[in-house]
């Protein structure tokens, strides 16, 4: 398993918000991830079991810390992930639009996923139709996708990891969903009001330099 954290102070934000892709291996989970968080973008190798980055950035007025957890979209590796799903704010179902399988996987393998580990019911999902910059080979039109969104009440968004089309949007647009739901916003601010009571104890009670003697 591998991460990586966010440079400058950790604990300078609002809201800790967990976010999950996933879907078919192949599909660009990983391009996804890379295009939002670097500015530069290559083609990536399958993820192997599970992959998270970490990225800070302000929406709404919001500062937050989003840990991003990719998965390997290999049925073997399902028994793995599955506690991943648990305390998710937010999933991201990506397919390839050049790839019917893919898009029909949605609904027969990982939705049903997201529904049997997901903890918090008022998760936030959005699908996300991958790879446009390939329109010519496109096999699922904007419109099924927008259909199986509408009823599966997600968020939907077309975009390309490779020209990053949309890649931004896909996150702000989940991020300020988030923000409207309650019960994700306490969820969300737990890590932040420990972090808080930790510094407020460590100022009321100072290390002298005698802690420990």
């Amino acid at each position: 398993m591998k991460g990586s954290s966010p440079k400058g102070g950790s604990h300078n934000y609002d809201y800790s918000f967990k976010i999950l892709l996933t879907g078919d291996s192949g599909v660009g989970k990983s391009s996804l991830l890379l295009s939002f968080i670097s500015t530069f973008v290559q083609d990536l190798p399958p993820t192997v079991g599970v992959d998270f980055k970490v990225k800070q950035i302000l929406v709404g007025g919001n500062r937050l810390k989003l840990t991003i957890w990719d998965t390997a979209g290999q049925e073997r590796f399902g028994t793995v992930i599955s506690s991943y799903y648990r305390g998710a704010h937010g999933i991201i179902l990506v397919y390839d639009v050049t790839q019917r399988e893919t898009f029909t996987n949605l609904l027969n393998i990982w939705a049903k996923e997201v529904e049997t580990y997901s903890t918090n019911p008022e998760c936030i999902k959005i699908l996300v139709g991958n790879k446009v910059d390939r329109e010519n080979e496109r096999a699922v039109t904007r419109e099924e996708g927008m259909a199986l969104a509408q009823e599966h009440k997600c968020l939907f968004l077309e975009c390309s990891a490779k020209t990053r089309e949309n890649v931004q949007q896909c996150f702000k647009d989940l991020t300020l969903k988030m923000l409207e739901v309650p019960s994700l916003l306490d969820s969300g601010s737990v890590e932040v009001k420990r972090h808080i009571l930790k510094q407020k104890q460590e100022d009321r009670f100072p290390c002298n330099g005698d802690c420990c003697s």
